[in-house]
């Protein structure tokens, strides 16, 4: 069987730093990449080759043809769309009909999403299985400070937490300190570690963990966690002891500084 030596692929890049981190690690993988950078979302300083809208899938799609590349994968955060942006052309509708067809919640339309992409010919791939580098790699403890007994209790309880909200597409994140203290909805992990922050500023002792798991069935094509030094601080600030995710799963913005700023701080990260 002839082995595929095509190494083209398109980088849909939102917002923030995961596209550029996304972008200088399939490059130096040997990935061609050609970056397009969504309207309203991605960071200028991305210099991507092309900008769309999120409804001009079509004007994207002929210059793909044009290039000869077939694969995808998309970076990067998205907000709220400005309704300019959402009016589609003739092929970003028929994606939209094709997906509303089919989802039943968040994770059912990434599912439908990339089902309606591969209809018409194209392959979505994952960053993370592309840069693996990109992820904690290899499951366990990765910083200095291990959690304690009474840690992986938490830990137990929060892994068990996030399955079961994981399963009805609820969130992807929650805190637990004995009990159940915060589970992510519609606000974002962002804003629940906030609330978290806020609701602890006056307790004395530190306690509890922090995990942000996949999902079951979640697509990790389109929709891929991460955490970072921000994340870090808000974990640090809230007064808990420690940070769950995924192995190979999860992307982990700029490794070294996470892992710095974790052993500052005294806190220990987990990936499963």
């Amino acid at each position: 069987m002839k082995k595929n030596t095509n190494k083209k692929i398109a980088l849909i890049a939102g917002a923030l730093s995961l596209p550029f981190l996304a972008r200088d690690a399939l490059r130096k993988n040997g990935w061609e990449v050609f970056v397009i950078g969504l309207k309203n979302f991605y960071d200028p300083r991305l210099n991507p080759d092309m900008v769309v809208r999120v409804g001009n899938g079509g004007r994207a799609r002929r210059e793909l043809q044009k290039r000869g590349i077939n694969k995808l994968t998309f970076v990067g955060a998205l907000g709220h769309v400005n309704l300019s942006d959402i009016r589609p052309d003739l092929w970003s509708l028929s994606i939209f009909i094709s997906v509303l067809r089919h989802q039943k919640g968040y994770d059912s339309m990434a599912v439908a999403f990339t089902k309606a992409l591969k209809q018409r010919g194209y392959e979505v791939l994952a960053a993370q299985d592309l840069a693996p580098e990109l992820t904690f790699e290899k499951a366990g403890i990765q910083t200095k400070t291990k959690p304690s007994k009474s840690d992986m209790r938490d830990i137990d309880r929060a892994v068990q937490v996030s399955h079961t909200i994981g399963t009805e597409d609820i969130g992807a994140s929650v805190v637990v300190d004995k009990q159940v203290v915060a589970v992510e909805a519609a606000e974002g992990t962002a804003r629940m570690l906030e609330r978290v922050v806020e609701m602890r500023k006056t307790k004395r002792k530190s306690g509890g963990v922090f995990a942000k798991m996949t999902k079951p069935g979640q697509d990790l094509r389109i929709d891929i966690p991460a955490i970072g030094v921000d994340t870090v601080n808000a974990v640090a600030k809230a007064k808990l002891h420690g940070i769950i995710v995924n192995a190979k799963t999860c992307f982990v913005i700029d490794k070294p500084a996470v892992l710095a700023a974790a052993n500052k701080a005294k806190i220990f990260i987990i990936a499963k």
